[in-house]
């Protein structure tokens, strides 16, 4: 039984992708609500037998780890720093928003709380990459798992209000009470919006099954599986932080392989490490314990709710100061605080495409610098506090 329900995982995200060349309403949902909310449901109706959990937590970590290095494959670091240069000190920006946010948090909720350094090392890492760098996060800290859970439940409610904000009246807030500037479109000198990552239509998922795309795909998932394999075996090497060690190994190697142009120029390999992120978002969704919200851990909920709407505010008082533009900064916070896959679900209702690959670029370096932040935050609280 539980092989059928792996099965099902992984296919739920194609049936979602398909729908959406089908359908209007679904593709302006968007695939990464329709994969949380389904999972959601799937977790809370009762239909996974116990005996699942293990093999939930298995796709989990694996997803993780397999996904983050097919998503950075294809970042052309060099190209990137040229196109979106406001994006990019905007990420600086969400970065210092949340780190100042994680202590002020510790000096006042998390320094009464039990082990309130993994609250901050979370939060700093799904705040700048997404929830992939939050189980990331649960892994290299050791945070128990019942705690995990329940940091992604009100994480997930949260963040689910979150968008809906961004995506309605963000623009108008933060241009009438931060006087933030409003967006100026600009052309790059070479009119590249190239590359994968910049082709988050519903369709460019369909090519990563094409005969010529699937073999080089499969030889991109056997180095991310190298890398993978390697992490865990020198990780182990390390008693004591042999996780942290994994996964900021994973992340460095990814980042690596991206400056080998052969690898880079591997077709769609982004879509493919987002095919797997989708999947575990799936995941990670039918993990939520919606009857926690029954029973409400308040200090819990304000901290994560703090964590994302005042790292927010911050970030948007830094980009005033910054000169950044209202739109930069909206798309760089979500995809900081939600990760990519939320950027076109978040452009689309802006109706401004143009800040497509900012957002995306900036999510997929908040993805990589993430989980040096929230290691290397949570040992400085560890340490002092």
């Amino acid at each position: 039984m539980n092989v059928v329900f792996i099965i099902a995982f992984i296919l739920f995200p194609s049936l979602v992708i398909w729908l959406a060349t089908k359908s209007k309403i679904v593709r302006n949902i968007g695939i990464v609500l329709i994969c949380y909310l389904a999972g959601m449901v799937v977790g809370n109706i009762g239909i996974l037998p116990e005996s699942f959990q293990g093999a939930q937590s298995l796709m989990q970590d694996v997803s993780v780890a397999i996904a983050l290095p097919l998503l950075l494959f294809s970042l052309d670091v060099k190209k990137w720093f040229k196109i979106a240069k406001s994006g990019l000190i905007c990420m600086l920006l969400a970065c210092a928003a949340i780190a100042v946010t994680t202590l002020v948090l510790q000096l006042t909720i998390a320094g009464k709380m039990e082990d309130g350094w993994q609250l901050a090392g979370m939060a700093t890492a799904v705040y700048t990459g997404g929830t992939p760098n939050l189980a990331a996060m649960k892994a290299a800290l050791e945070v128990d798992s019942d705690r995990y859970i329940l940091f992604h439940t009100y994480d997930t409610v949260i963040s689910l209000i979150y968008i809906f904000l961004m995506s309605s009246v963000a623009r108008f807030f933060f241009q009438k009470v931060f006087r933030l500037k409003p967006y100026q479109a600009f052309d790059t000198d070479d009119g590249q919006q190239s590359s994968d990552i910049s082709d988050e239509s519903v369709e460019s998922y369909g090519k990563i099954f094409h005969g010529p795309v699937i073999v080089r795909l499969l030889l991109a998932l056997l180095i991310s599986g190298v890398i993978v394999a390697f992490a865990n075996f020198t990780g182990g090497l390390f008693q004591g932080n042999s996780m942290a060690v994994t996964i900021l190994l994973i992340t460095s190697l990814g980042i690596g392989c991206s400056f080998i142009k052969p690898v880079r120029r591997i077709k769609h390999t982004f879509q493919a490490g987002m095919y797997i992120i989708y999947v575990f978002c799936f995941t990670v969704a039918s993990m939520t314990r919606l009857d926690m919200l029954i029973n409400i851990n308040w200090s819990m909920l304000l901290y994560v709710t703090i964590a994302i709407f005042g790292s927010m505010l911050i970030h948007a008082l830094l980009c005033k100061l910054c000169k950044i533009d209202s739109d930069t900064m909206i798309i760089t916070s979500v995809s900081a605080v939600c990760s990519p896959p939320f950027v076109p679900v978040v452009a689309g209702a802006l109706k401004n495409k143009n800040i497509l690959i900012s957002g995306l670029v900036t999510g997929i370096i908040g993805y990589a610098i993430g989980n040096y932040l929230g290691v290397g935050i949570a040992m400085l609280y560890k340490l002092l506090f």
